[in-house]
């Protein structure tokens, strides 16, 4: 299964981690990406297009945290 993490940091300006064709793609604004992913996901800053199922299991993994942390120190 492949992941594409995006970061957006504003309109059409974005970091982007991972395939274009990938099985799951994961998005969160960058004034998001400092919340635990979990938390972002229930409060509906993080989203995600794809099975639920792999997006619970890089959560769960810890994957998730680490892409978004780092696109989002990408532009500091």
């Amino acid at each position: 299964m492949s992941v594409q993490y995006r970061v957006a940091f504003g309109k059409n300006d974005e970091v982007v981690e991972g395939p274009d064709d990938a099985d799951l793609v994961v998005s969160i604004a960058a004034a998001d990406a400092a919340l635990v992913p979990e938390v972002a996901f229930m409060l509906g800053k993080l989203k995600n297009t794809g099975p639920t199922g792999a997006l619970f299991a890089v959560l769960r993994d810890g994957s998730a945290g680490e892409a978004i942390r780092r696109l989002a120190s990408s532009r500091a």
